[in-house]
C-alpha cells in the first residue's frame, strides 16, 4: 500500500475524531440550560455523562474500556493495512477507519474526563443517549456485517484470515 493512501486514511481518521470532539464540545455548551427538542416527542439533544459502555452497562470501568478501545484501534489498523487497496475493498477500509475513529473519540473522553459525553436522544423509543462516535461504530459495524454477508465472497476475504490448511494435517 502506498504512503499516500495511508496518509489519506490517517487524515480521514483525524477528521472523524475531530468532528466527534467538536460536536461534543458544542453540545455541552449549548445544552448547559437543558435539553433542546429537535422533533418534539421524537428526537432531542440532551447532555449525559456516560461512565459505562453501551446502554450504560459496566459503570466506572474506565481502565477496562481504555484497554478495550486501544486494542480495538490496534486491531482495526492491522486489518486496514492488510486489506487490499483496490476500489472493491474501499467500503471495508472506510468502515475500519470510522470504527477506529469512533473508538478513539470515546477513548479521548474517557481519558480526559473519565466519562463519555453523549447528547443525541430518541425519546420516542427511549433509546439510550449517544454521540457521533457511537454512530460511526454502530453504522460501520452493521456496514461490515452487510459487506461480509452480501458483498464479498469468502475467497475474497482470505487476506483477513490465516490459511487454516497450512500447518493443519
Amino acid at each position: 500500500m502506498s504512503t499516500g493512501k495511508n496518509w489519506k486514511a490517517a487524515l480521514l481518521f483525524a477528521l472523524a475524531v475531530l468532528l466527534d470532539q467538536v460536536t461534543k464540545i458544542i453540545a455541552v455548551k449549548a445544552l448547559e440550560k437543558g435539553s433542546i427538542p429537535i422533533i418534539p416527542g421524537v428526537l432531542q439533544l440532551t447532555c449525559v455523562e456516560n461512565r459505562g459502555a453501551a446502554f450504560g452497562i459496566m459503570q466506572n470501568a474506565t481502565l477496562f474500556f481504555t484497554i478495550v478501545a486501544l486494542a480495538a484501534v490496534e486491531l482495526l489498523v492491522y486489518l486496514y493495512l492488510r486489506t487490499p487497496s483496490t476500489r472493491r475493498f474501499l467500503p471495508m477500509r472506510l468502515c475500519f477507519i470510522l470504527i477506529a475513529a469512533g473508538a478513539a473519540g470515546n477513548l479521548i473522553d474517557r481519558i480526559m474526563l473519565h466519562y463519555v459525553r453523549d447528547f443525541i436522544y430518541f425519546c420516542l423509543i427511549d433509546f439510550p443517549v449517544f454521540n457521533v462516535a457511537d454512530i460511526y461504530v454502530t453504522v460501520c459495524t452493521f456496514g461490515l456485517a452487510f459487506l461480509f454477508i452480501f458483498y464479498y465472497k469468502d475467497e475474497e476475504l482470505s487476506f483477513l484470515f490465516p490459511d487454516k490448511k497450512a500447518g493443519a494435517k
